[in-house]
């Protein structure tokens, strides 16, 4: 049987970094005011001339090495985002003509924060039926831009990044079970509803979220869905050596893990050094805990993330 497996991790953070003091000279907040009620302290902010394109760029030239893959050796790209370069076309056909590689496919994957399980777990799906060996699979996000700086309760919750993996053929279990869900019912309390008719913008081009309602959701809805999918994968909650969760919000991230009892030292935290960063918080807090020695080859590890729409799901898998 054939299993896809995590080969290389890679990420990319823009160099500007606006701590909570930065933002508290733009809006009327504070350290204290955003720590307390997030647990992000600052966040990456891109550069003007910087597209999402660029950041997954450089994310999947360090995750290509990590793998000790070659671009001309990938089958697929899939890159989870919701803001991409433009309409159309997609990031991923972007990012493939700067890797240089025409002609393999390439897709985009619009599941907001949830974005990059959804891609996973498609990519997965790929290379158990034999369709690809090989895959890219990035989260890139420039969420700066859909924010209005005058917003206190959205505006010092979100920054841009990106991160990457390269999912290969193996004959050992890599992804052992994941699981995915949505629910459009939900879909006013998290959205940017802007539209482009008639040569203009229609709605409200900034990010709208009703914070409490977000909260209680996600709380639920992770906590529901860890459980499901260690259950169906056969693995008990003492088995998984590390939570790897979307960096939303630190009590949600504290509320997961207490729910699968799994102290905080066995959680991947990057939320207070980036804030959200959308699809590619969950594969930059990956590639992070990789580089620094935390996350060894054989451990098991549950991903999970939920986002607008409402999306969520988890990938349990052997690294």
């Amino acid at each position: 049987m054939t299993y896809s497996r995590i080969l290389g991790t890679g990420s990319y953070l823009p160099e500007q970094l606006m701590t909570n003091a930065m933002l508290a000279q733009r809006v009327e907040t504070s350290d204290e005011w955003i720590v307390s009620r997030t647990g992000i302290r600052a966040r990456h902010i891109a550069a003007d001339d910087q597209k999402t394109s660029d950041l997954a760029y450089l994310a999947s030239l360090k995750a290509l090495e990590s793998a000790g893959v070659q671009a001309g050796e990938l089958d697929l790209i899939i890159v989870a985002t919701t803001t991409p370069d433009m309409v159309f076309p997609g990031v991923a056909t972007i990012l493939q003509e700067k890797l240089g590689i025409p002609g393999v496919p390439a897709f985009d994957v619009q599941a907001v924060c949830a974005g990059f399980v959804y891609a996973l777990a498609t990519a997965n799906g790929y290379i158990k039926s034999g369709m690809a060996k090989r895959v890219l699979v990035v989260g890139a996000e420039v969420m700066s831009r859909l924010l209005d700086w005058s917003d206190r309760r959205t505006c010092v919750l979100f920054g841009d990044g990106a991160g990457a993996v390269v999912l290969g053929e193996s004959a050992e279990p890599g992804i052992l079970h994941a699981k995915l869900a949505a629910d459009g019912r939900y879909r006013d309390i998290l959205k940017t509803e802007a539209q482009i008719a008639d040569g203009g913008v229609s709605g409200a081009p900034f990010l709208h979220m009703d914070g409490p309602a977000v909260f209680k959701f996600a709380v639920k809805a992770l906590s529901d869905i860890a459980e499901k999918t260690l259950a169906e994968a056969g693995v008990a909650q003492a088995d998984i050596d590390w939570l790897v969760p979307h960096q939303a919000n630190l009590r949600i991230i504290e509320s997961t893990a207490k729910h699968l009892k799994l102290p905080m030292e066995k959680v991947i935290v990057t939320l207070p050094e980036q804030g959200n960063t959308s699809a590619a918080s969950i594969p930059l807090a990956l590639d992070h805990a990789v580089r620094d020695g935390r996350i060894q080859r054989g451990q098991t590890l549950l991903l999970e993330g939920i986002g607008g729409g409402f999306t969520w799901g988890a990938v349990l898998l052997r690294f």
